[in-house]
């Protein structure tokens, strides 16, 4: 039926806590049932700045905490701003990607999100770099339903669970970004998390640090503004999976006629 579109659901949770698996089961049985859903996962690494994530994540790598978490987020923007454009400042080279430029920069003559840092620099996201790449919006306004393996929340509480930076400002960069209309949070048990497999293998998979990072969540689990869903992880995997079946349904039900939100605006 004309103007319907997709919803945009979201899986989050502590690592190993079983993203992955649900997110492409849900796929696959949202198209036997006959919806056109597709799967994406975050960070996106086949692309300039998804490589340079993929090397930090596998520690194989070092960046400045601010500048990974940018880094992220902007991960995030190029699979949703308008073909031809990505947030970068003058470099293809994502160690200049977001470099202080001047406040006075005209936002009428260079389109930009800005950032301020804790030392008062602006940070401004110069849209310089082609993209061809399908888009978020693109997507669900033809009517696909897209189930993402982590989003913005993430990012945000994987940062924050570091040291000095505020929850409220690791949102600014993702404010604007496509507001799901679904987010399922899995919930695990850290320890079992940690016996699952390969657990360690990556930077942010320690017991200690995922802890904090739990605590983010669970700060971002009480923004009531958001359609957050809490699903018990430590099940079998189909019982896991037909809690998120069901729920995926009625938010594809409304968001059909339902226009698309902006994350935390």
């Amino acid at each position: 039926m004309a103007g319907r579109r997709g919803a945009l659901i979201v899986l989050e949770g502590v690592d190993r806590a079983g993203k992955s698996t649900q997110s492409r089961k849900l796929v696959d049985a949202l198209c036997a049932a006959g919806h056109c859903a597709e799967l994406l996962r975050f960070p996106e690494r086949s692309t300039e700045i998804g490589k340079l994530l993929s090397s930090y994540l596998e520690k194989k790598s070092e960046v400045e905490d601010h500048s990974v978490h940018l880094l992220f987020s902007a991960n995030r923007w190029e699979h949703v701003l308008p073909h031809g454009w990505l947030p970068e400042a003058a470099s293809r080279s994502a160690l200049f990607l977001f470099s202080p430029v001047p406040a006075a920069c005209s936002p009428e003559r260079l389109p930009h999100l800005g950032l301020r840092d804790a030392s008062g620099r602006t940070f401004r996201w110069l849209c310089l770099v082609p993209s061809h790449r399908p888009l978020i919006k693109e997507k669900l306004s033809q009517g696909i339903t897209l189930v993402v393996d982590r989003y913005a929340f993430s990012g945000v509480a994987f940062t924050s669970a570091k040291e000095n930076f505020s929850l409220d400002w690791c949102k600014q960069p993702d404010v604007g970004l496509p507001k799901p209309d679904l987010v399922v949070f899995l919930q695990l048990q850290l320890a079992e998390a940690a016996a699952r497999g390969e657990f360690g293998r990556e930077r942010y998979e320690s017991s200690p640090f995922q802890q904090r990072a739990l605590q983010c969540f669970q700060q971002l689990l009480g923004d009531s503004s958001l359609p957050w869903k809490t699903v018990d992880a430590s099940r079998s995997i189909e019982d896991v999976h037909r809690e998120i079946r069901v729920l995926s349904e009625g938010a594809i039900r409304a968001a059909a006629h339902r226009p698309l939100g902006q994350l935390w605006t």
